[in-house]
């Protein structure tokens, strides 16, 4: 009988052990996973700001140290921290392709990591036309039914996203404007080649206007070009001028502020 008392006072004990070992290890991976969350969190407070205030080299020295995260939000941001990268007149063109190659894996990886992110779609679809321009003109309009359909899908996740809005509108310019050799190209590639409108890229610009105004110098100045495009004089200054005073905050503002179409009007 004592025997037995021992017994089961020692695997009472020992369940009652394995409880608190149990309950602790939970506490533990609770705590480890509400950090990590924090931590991430942190990142692209810090990134975000960084990316605000236009500190395009820092951002991407922080934000590569978390390639290898399974956080979106995180891969997205630094798809999009490569490609800023890329587009400094600083960075070699050795390096441009790399970080070209760079971003479309982060924006990549960001999409298998949630379908659902609007931006992971979005900056896929930049990134994918970024390496076309490396790849050729065969490559790049290969690509165009792929990079508007994950435009399209950024849009449906998030309907008030100007950029996205504005990207479309870029295409169908770039597609209004494609000359009779790459119609060529495009008509080998596809059984019904992709096709647009000025008109079709001027609705697309008003509407990320409309959604953001005065959001992106580009938008602006594509507005003024695609009038220009329509022989609407009139309102193709009134946009050109717009995109010339549009104040300059990016390597990219400064781009559109010297272009000399309004002079030409």
């Amino acid at each position: 009988t004592q025997a037995l008392k021992k017994s089961l006072w020692r695997g009472l004990a020992l369940s009652t052990g394995s409880v608190l070992v149990y309950e602790a290890h939970k506490l533990l991976t609770d705590f480890a996973e509400v950090h990590a969350s924090f931590k991430v969190e942190e990142v692209i407070e810090q990134a975000d700001y960084l990316y605000g205030s236009g500190e395009t080299e820092k951002l991407y020295r922080l934000l590569i140290q978390h390639k290898n995260s399974d956080d979106a939000e995180l891969l997205w941001r630094l798809a999009r921290a490569s490609r800023d990268l890329a587009q400094l007149s600083s960075t070699s063109a050795e390096e441009k392709r790399k970080l070209a190659y760079e971003s479309l894996e982060c924006a990549k990886k960001a999409l298998e990591k949630n379908e659902s992110n609007f931006a992971a779609h979005k900056w896929y679809g930049i990134c994918l036309s970024d390496v076309g321009d490396f790849e050729g003109i065969k490559t790049k309009i290969g690509n165009a039914i792929v990079i508007k359909e994950h435009f399209q899908r950024a849009i449906e996740l998030n309907p008030k996203d100007a950029t996205t809005i504005h990207l479309i509108g870029i295409w169908c310019y770039s597609f209004a404007e494609m000359p009779w050799y790459q119609r060529k190209i495009a008509s080998t590639l596809f059984a019904t080649p992709p096709t647009s409108t000025f008109q079709e890229a001027l609705h697309y610009f008003h509407m990320a206007e409309e959604a953001d105004p005065n959001f992106y110098s580009k938008n602006l100045l594509f507005l003024g070009k695609t009038y220009l495009k329509l022989n609407n004089k009139k309102m193709a200054l009134l946009w050109l001028s717009k995109a010339k005073e549009y104040p300059a905050h990016t390597e990219e503002d400064k781009q559109v502020g010297t272009v000399k179409s309004c002079d030409s009007v």
